[in-house]
C-alpha cells in the first residue's frame, strides 16, 4: 500500500513500493494531487497495470523505434515504407525525446506542422507509425497511455483515381508504341485488369487460352530494386480467376512463340523478371511520348481505365469487384470507376417514358366536379 507523509518544506511525499519490491517516492505541492494519484496507484497495483512512472523518461524514442522495426514480421513493401517515414518524417522529430515527455499536444502540434507540408494521406502514415509505436511503449509498461489517442488528423481527400483511356486510346495509340517484348503486358493489364505485381508475375501454368481465363495466384514485389516472389496476391479477394478477350488470347499466343520462357509469362531481354523501375524509364514513359499520351499516366492507370470499361458497359458492380479483386464493392466504385462523359445522355434514355403509357382515367369531358356531392 501507498503512505503520504507532509514534509518539512511543506509539500507531500507518497511513498510505495512497487510489485518488483523496489521503493519509490513522489512529491506534490497539494495533499489532493498527492491523495489522487495515491488512489489511482493503489488501483494500478492491484489491478496489475501498474507503470513505473519514470520508465518512459529513461528511454528515448529512437532506441524504442528501434527495437520496434526489429520486432515487426510484415511484408518486405510494408517494412521498406515504414522504414522510410520512420527515417524521413517521425525520427527528426521524436528520435531525441524520452518518450514520457511525447505528449498529446506535442503530437497534435507536429500533425499540423506536417498537414501544411504533406498530403493529408501522408501526414496519416506518418501519425500511424508514431501511434505504433508509442502503442508498444505502452504494452511494455513503459508508458500508461498513448499520447497519439484522439489526435485530430486532416482530413482524407477524395482518392486520385488518376486519368482514364479509352479502349480506343489503348489500342490505337499506346500499344503501338511499346517495344514488342512488353506489348502483351500492357495489353494483358489493360483488358484484364491486373496489377503490375500481378502482371509481372503472371506464370504460363496460371493461363489457360482454349478456356480463355487467367488465375491470379501470385505477384512480384519489388522493393528497393531488389525483386521477390509473393506466393499469394494483395489479399484474399486477389486470388481470382479472370477472362482474357480474345485479342488478347491471341497476343499471348503469339508472345509464348516469339519470347517462350519456361515459366514467367513476361520476362526481359535476358530472360528475367521484369523489373517495375526500369520498365517505367525504358519503356512506359517512352511511349507515352511518342504516343502524344499525358506524361503522368501510370501503368496503374491500365486498371483504373478497366474497371470504368467495366461499369460503363453495365457489368453489375460485384462482378466487377470479383474479377478486380477487390474486398469491398465501395473501392470498385468509389475509386476505380468514373462517371462517363455522355452520362447526361444515358439518364435521358434511361427515363424515356411513352405519353401512350399515361391513360388518364376519365375521358376528356367526362371529369367529375369535386364540388358536387353524391347521393
Amino acid at each position: 500500500m501507498a503512505s503520504i507523509k507532509k514534509t518539512e518544506n511543506g509539500t507531500y511525499r507518497v511513498s510505495w513500493r512497487e510489485p518488483t519490491g523496489r521503493q519509490r517516492s513522489k512529491f506534490f505541492k497539494l495533499m489532493r494531487e498527492a491523495k489522487a494519484f495515491k488512489a489511482s496507484l493503489e488501483t494500478d497495483i492491484a489491478q496489475r497495470t501498474y507503470v513505473d512512472p519514470s520508465a518512459g523518461d529513461r528511454v528515448r524514442f529512437q532506441a524504442h523505434a528501434a527495437r520496434w522495426l526489429a520486432g515487426r514480421t510484415v511484408e518486405r513493401a510494408t517494412a521498406a515504407r515504414d522504414e522510410s517515414l520512420m527515417r524521413v518524417h517521425v525520427l527528426p522529430r521524436w528520435g531525441d525525446w524520452p518518450l514520457l515527455k511525447i505528449d498529446h499536444m506535442s503530437v497534435q502540434e507536429w500533425v499540423a506542422q506536417l498537414g501544411g507540408q504533406l498530403a493529408p494521406a501522408t501526414v496519416r502514415e506518418c501519425y500511424r507509425v508514431l501511434a505504433l509505436v508509442l502503442g508498444t511503449a505502452v504494452q511494455a509498461r513503459l508508458l500508461v497511455r498513448n499520447p497519439c489517442d484522439g489526435v485530430r488528423l486532416p482530413p482524407r481527400r477524395k482518392q486520385d483515381a488518376g486519368l482514364t483511356l479509352t479502349r480506343e486510346e489503348v489500342a490505337g495509340k499506346l500499344l503501338p508504341e511499346i517495344p514488342d517484348r512488353y506489348r502483351t503486358l500492357v495489353a494483358a493489364a489493360a483488358f484484364t485488369g491486373l496489377r503490375w505485381g500481378e502482371c509481372a508475375g503472371l506464370c504460363w501454368e496460371a493461363v489457360d487460352l482454349d478456356a480463355r481465363r487467367l488465375r491470379v495466384v501470385r505477384v512480384l514485389v519489388e522493393v528497393s530494386g531488389q525483386i521477390s516472389v509473393k506466393p499469394y496476391p494483395k489479399s484474399r479477394a486477389g486470388r481470382r480467376s479472370v477472362p482474357i478477350p480474345a485479342a488478347v488470347v491471341e497476343l499471348l499466343a503469339q508472345h509464348r512463340q516469339t519470347f517462350p520462357s519456361p515459366e514467367l509469362v513476361f520476362v526481359n531481354s535476358v530472360g528475367g523478371p521484369v523489373g517495375r523501375t526500369s520498365f517505367r524509364t525504358r519503356v512506359w514513359k517512352p511511349a507515352l511520348q511518342r504516343a502524344g499520351l499525358p506524361e503522368g499516366l501510370r501503368f496503374h492507370d491500365l486498371r483504373h481505365s478497366y474497371a470504368t470499361w467495366l461499369v460503363s458497359e453495365g457489368v453489375p458492380p460485384n462482378v466487377v469487384q470479383r474479377i478486380m479483386g477487390h474486398e469491398d464493392v465501395t473501392t470498385t466504385l468509389g475509386i476505380y470507376t468514373d462517371v462517363p462523359a455522355d452520362f447526361v445522355q444515358r439518364v435521358e434514355d434511361a427515363l424515356v417514358v411513352d405519353l401512350l403509357w399515361i391513360e388518364p382515367e376519365n375521358e376528356p369531358g367526362n371529369e367529375e366536379d369535386p364540388s358536387e356531392e353524391g347521393p
